[in-house]
């Protein structure tokens, strides 16, 4: 690979958890907008039957807070390792960016799977999988 299309991958990879950065903050702070109307429509569906009190909205807001402050600590991250050991083409900043983005989606989309939060997986892990690992095969020469 040339150094101008690993350069293209890594600057992906770089802006495709920039952007997580931002979703995490919407998470946290705006996670009862309409940017999750989808999300959260199917959350109230699945958990509360369609209805959410006062009270568990106020629990289902506190856990978007901690959710989108992990989000946005663990793409932050992920930022560091890309503009710094991978752009190197550091073989530990490849394999921990793997580990990371492939724990993450098996943990949370095996929860989710488990409580039938089926949406929690099209919406938002496969999207994420997608946008941060395609970087990753397309530079996998790099690092071997």
């Amino acid at each position: 690979m040339n150094d101008k299309k690993f350069t293209f991958w890594q600057k992906w990879l770089t802006y495709a958890n920039v952007m997580t950065v931002g979703i995490g903050l919407l998470v946290a702070f705006l996670g009862n907008s309409f940017f999750f109307d989808l999300h959260n429509e199917a959350t109230v569906d699945i958990f509360f039957g369609g209805k959410i009190s006062n009270e568990e909205l106020m629990f289902k807001n506190w856990l978007f807070g901690i959710i989108g402050g992990t989000i946005v600590g663990f793409h932050v991250l992920m930022i560091m390792i890309s503009e710094n050991a991978f752009k190197k083409k550091e073989h530990w900043a490849y394999r921990a960016l793997w580990y990371g983005l492939v724990s993450w989606f098996v943990i949370d989309s095996g929860v989710s799977f488990y409580y039938n939060a089926i949406h929690n997986i099209v919406l938002i892990n496969v999207v994420a999988l997608v946008l941060i690992g395609l970087p990753l095969v397309f530079t996998r020469n790099e690092f071997r």
